[in-house]
């Protein structure tokens, strides 16, 4: 068989559709700390060690092994921090930005892109208050929030509340272990 033709059968099966942008990232930003009035980016580019021990826990390592930190200030002083976490899942990625309070506490949480298949699911799990459920959660938490809308939101909007779960998780994981 050709690669054309695996490349077909292998889009096929996964039926990955394109992705879509539910939210702009620097409006994400801005609804996340409106006070902000300035925002600095900080690359962490992890060492092989830190990758390799970030993909045993989660099942996951930032693209590139580069984890991006966004810092809101006002007046010179800090109102919050937040990054984008991708999830790929087997409907294609979604991205979950995940917004910190000073005290590292989860302020916000914005879902920034799903695919055309998996967008109504979202919107739907989004409608039903699933991220209102995130707010507060610190380091070492488990995100359930999945199943507090499953009854309001139905089975498919469910599961990608899951997979919305997982990109909480993973951001609560990679902000206590390495922002600083």
């Amino acid at each position: 068989m050709s690669r054309i033709l695996y490349g077909a059968l292998a889009a096929l099966l996964l039926h990955v559709t394109p992705t879509v942008e539910l939210v702009k990232h620097v409006d994400a930003v801005k609804q996340m700390f409106p006070a902000a009035d300035a925002w600095f980016e900080r690359e962490l580019h992890l060492s092989g060690r830190d990758a390799h021990k970030l993909h045993e826990a989660m099942d996951w390592s930032p693209e590139d092994g580069v984890l991006r930190f966004y810092t809101g200030k006002h007046g010179g002083a800090a109102v919050g921090a937040l990054v984008f976490v991708r999830v790929d899942t087997p409907h294609g990625p979604l991205e979950v930005a995940v917004g910190f309070a000073n005290d590292g506490a989860v302020a916000s949480v914005v879902v920034t892109k799903a695919t055309v298949e998996t967008k109504p699911w979202v919107l739907t799990a989004l409608r039903a208050g699933l991220c209102d459920h995130y707010k507060g959660m610190r380091a070492g938490t488990v995100p359930q929030a999945a199943e507090q809308i499953r009854d309001a939101a139905g089975e498919l909007p469910t599961y990608m509340a899951t997979q919305i779960d997982k990109g909480v998780r993973r951001a609560l994981t990679v902000y206590a272990d390495f922002y600083k």
